[in-house]
């Protein structure tokens, strides 16, 4: 008995310690998907592109200011902040030496940017935090250079090489940049002029600002409380929604220090995340329980072996004295006692186990956590009393005068 019940209890262990620990590390694996979050000015004009091409001017609509990006890094759930890249976009007018002009938008954003925090600190943060999935044939810009990446769409209509020169003019402004590389990503960006936040902000004449920013988040999946409104909240349930990282706390807390911001979260990340996350969680759960059910059946089975096997020694203690309580008691102790054995020898093996499964399908060992030790032995003595409550009825119905006789 003792043997299956260290087995369902290394399971069980295993599948508890990788359980708890399979949310971050399954929310750290999303953050190289993508961004979560998108900060943009409550007070701002709808975009108007055409064919990828923003042609609304350049002085119109709403600008935040980059100075104040630091203040992300002082909010309550700061550490869960992996990054953040903003981005200002510019319709431009591009030609190459010598060339015909053609029409396009620049994107300026932060591929790798040091950022101050208000407390003294550092925060290394761009998109290769928040798009680390980007695909670059050559090399990114550095930040500040008077260089540029040009998406592969717009390299291949235009026949746009590394090496090559652009001339770039927006609203009396002018750069000329050095294409260090042919940008990939799927979307918008393959059409478009990729260069440092800088010199976007130098052609739209708006120096230091930006228009909109994504943000990297650690978020727990949302539930039906995370979507209650906060202002009907009691001050209890504020505090645990506020404690919380849900998306919409983190997002709150980040409109209270970027104040005339707006942060919407990006549905088709948060939702797949969350759906994803809940049916491992459910799986997680349904191994565990299994588990458990299997390791119960033994001990219920290897316990009516046992009162079979004894029944002459119940007999002649009741023939002493001994009452049902007491039989039952003595026989609960022995049974409890097997459980603490099985259950930190099950703790022992599931710890082993769940390093196993945590290398090879995260390449990182989940963290041992000694408070399911107590967690794992409660299991461990729930199976063993409702495994044993049926033999346990066995016991309190033998007979001492049929038993002694061999009946």
């Amino acid at each position: 008995m003792a043997t299956a019940l260290a087995l369902g209890i290394a399971v069980t262990t295993a599948t508890l310690t990788v359980a708890l620990d399979v949310g971050d590390r399954l929310e750290k694996e999303f953050r190289a998907l993508g961004a979560n979050l998108l900060v943009t000015p409550k007070a701002d004009t709808l975009p108007l592109e055409i064919g990828g091409v923003d042609y609304r001017p350049v002085d119109t609509g709403a600008y935040l200011p980059v100075d104040q990006l630091g203040k992300l890094k002082t909010i309550f759930w700061r550490h869960n902040i992996m990054g953040f890249a903003p981005f200002l976009d510019v319709p431009v007018q591009w030609s190459e030496a010598g060339g015909a002009e053609s029409h396009a938008t620049l994107i300026g954003t932060w591929y790798r940017h040091a950022v101050s925090v208000p407390d003294g600190t550092t925060f290394s943060t761009g998109v290769a935090d928040t798009d680390p999935w980007w695909h670059v044939e050559g090399r990114w810009f550095a930040d500040g250079a008077s260089e540029c990446l040009v998406g592969q769409a717009l390299a291949k209509s235009a026949g746009i090489h590394v090496g090559d020169s652009l001339a770039i003019g927006a609203g009396g402004h002018a750069a000329t940049l050095v294409v260090t590389g042919i940008l990939s990503t799927g979307g918008r960006e393959d059409n478009a002029v990729l260069a440092p936040l800088e010199i976007a902000e130098a052609l739209a004449g708006h120096p230091g600002q930006y228009r909109r920013l994504l943000v990297s988040a650690l978020t727990k999946p949302e539930d039906a409380f995370s979507q209650r409104n906060p202002d009907t909240m009691t001050p209890a349930e504020f505090d645990r929604w506020f404690c919380t990282p849900y998306i919409s706390s983190i997002s709150s807390q980040m409109q209270q220090e970027l104040p005339g911001v707006e942060v919407r979260v990006i549905p088709q990340v948060a939702e797949g995340e969350g759906q994803l996350l809940g049916h491992i969680s459910a799986l997680m759960w349904l191994v565990t329980l299994a588990a458990l059910l299997a390791a119960g059946l033994a001990v219920a089975s290897a316990s009516a072996t046992t009162v079979l096997e004894r029944r002459s020694e119940i007999g002649l203690m009741k023939a002493l004295g001994a009452n049902r309580r007491t039989v039952g008691a003595l026989f609960l102790g022995e049974q409890l006692l097997l459980a603490i054995v099985g259950g930190g020898v099950g703790y022992a093996l599931g710890i082993i186990l769940a390093r196993i499964v945590g290398q090879a399908v995260f390449g990182v060992a989940p963290v041992d956590r000694l408070i399911l030790l107590p967690v794992v032995l409660f299991l461990a003595a729930s199976v063993v009393v409702l495994g044993s409550l049926l033999p346990l009825r066995r016991v309190a119905s033998v007979r001492p005068a049929e038993t002694l006789r061999g009946e």
